[in-house]
């Protein structure tokens, strides 16, 4: 691992290179921008979210290192219960809902194309909008959103989070670097990130310079930054006291091995755990060695994305091109794999662990969020008011109340468990 500090802070210039035009980024916000329609097929769903995901790196390949296989863990085929929807009801600035249990606001303009989502402590929920550049949160007792331009912003805000003390850190993956924002005060303090200096593919003999590409962040109870680097390949820890970098390589060499790590979490204990998009592993990192260890679940290989930790320290992910929600138990070593949905669409993407302990899963494909009650391991479906509004991004509030992205809105469930 090593050790760097960061080059400025908001009120500096930026005096680093920036790439050529030639210089391919990490992810272009056009590359992964489809022509919204009013309806898509499902046979259309997995080529939109490749394309989507094609901008979030520039290299691919397996990667390499040192795996710990997991035990066999054993497989539920849960059954799906449906959840029936009530009468419409009219919600303030809102869209009209069918049922009183959802609502759905829409976004300022269209195009917002929202990745992930936060809720503070007041219960405001904070998101990047990539489509409009800006970092922006909506108040549900005013039902006002509010946009503020990131400096330096180049319409790249993936991961977010809410920190203790309810101010906002947040990775913008094209101008490479971490976010933290202060809601009091409207000030923002940036943290770049080394850009890398690597072979051209295309053109041999030469070089292009790519962005260490942050992607997901998560906080750790000593309030140390963690997130995933695309195109480092490594995790990375922001230690915001000191504004040091550290950085765990995922392998020796780069461009020779290509890691492209995307969701991450912190347990209980304080093990960090993370995903690799072309990778059908969990890899843990113990901050206290620097060791990382990958567990791999035996049988069919599924890609993960989207990851979270239980209360009680089990490890969740999604894999998208699976439908697939995946548990592991570290203290067991045992994967157990859920099922929502007998169709072969794909698409289950977003991600929580609520309060209470439920796990809920967004499905683009069925119109759906869903939840599985982890004591019977049945799924209960709810489907998303408008028709093919492919809901993506999701979090949870203190209440209980599920936020979650659709094209254009924000939308909002509230059920009593």
């Amino acid at each position: 691992m090593n050790t760097q500090q960061p080059r400025s802070l908001d009120e500096e210039q930026d005096n680093e290179r920036q790439p050529a035009e030639s210089e391919p980024l990490a992810s272009s916000p056009a590359s992964w921008r489809p022509a919204r329609r009013s309806a898509w097929r499902r046979s259309d769903l997995w080529f939109l979210f490749a394309t989507l995901l094609l901008g979030l790196f520039t290299l691919v390949i397996l990667p390499g290192g040192t795996t710990t296989q997991a035990k066999q863990g054993s497989v539920t085929q849960p059954n799906a219960v449906p959840t029936a929807t009530g009468s419409a009801e009219p919600v303030a600035t809102a869209t009209s809902t069918t049922s009183p249990a959802f609502r759905e606001y829409p976004f300022p303009q269209p195009n917002s194309q929202v990745m992930r989502l936060a809720v503070d402590h007041k219960g405001r929920v904070w998101f990047g909008e990539m489509g409009v550049n800006t970092l922006a949160d909506f108040d549900p007792r005013t039902q006002v959103f509010q946009q503020m331009t990131p400096p330096e912003g180049h319409s790249g805000i993936m991961g977010i989070q809410v920190a203790s003390d309810d101010t906002i850190w947040f990775a913008e993956q094209y101008a490479n670097y971490i976010g933290h924002y202060f809601p009091a005060t409207g000030r923002f303090q940036i943290y770049r990130l080394p850009t890398l200096t690597v072979p051209n593919p295309s053109s041999p003999g030469k070089t292009m310079t790519l962005p260490s590409a942050p992607n997901d962040l998560a906080i750790d109870a000593h309030g140390n930054i963690w997130f995933t680097e695309l195109n480092a390949g490594a995790v990375g820890k922001l230690d915001p006291r000191t504004g040091h970098f550290t950085h765990y390589p995922l392998g020796k060499t780069l461009p020779d091995q290509q890691f492209n790590p995307y969701g991450i979490a912190v347990d209980p204990l304080g093990m960090v755990w993370f995903t690799e998009i072309s990778a059908d592993h969990l890899g843990r990192l113990d901050p206290m060695t620097g060791k990382i260890t990958y567990f791999t679940k035996p049988g069919d290989t599924q890609t993960l994305m989207e990851i979270a930790s239980g209360r009680d320290g089990t490890i969740w992910a999604t894999s998208f091109s699976s439908n697939v929600l995946l548990r592991f138990d570290p203290r067991t070593g045992t994967f157990t794999s859920y099922h929502p949905t007998a169709s072969q669409a794909v698409g289950m993407y977003g991600l929580v662990v609520s309060p209470a302990g439920g796990v809920w899963v967004t499905l683009l494909a069925e119109n759906s969020l869903a939840r599985l009650d982890v004591a019977t391991g049945r799924f209960t479906f709810y489907p998303v008011p408008t028709p093919n509004s492919e809901p993506l991004a999701l979090a949870v509030g203190a209440d209980q109340t599920l936020w979650f992205t659709e094209i254009d809105k924000l939308g909002m469930l509230h059920v009593v468990v």
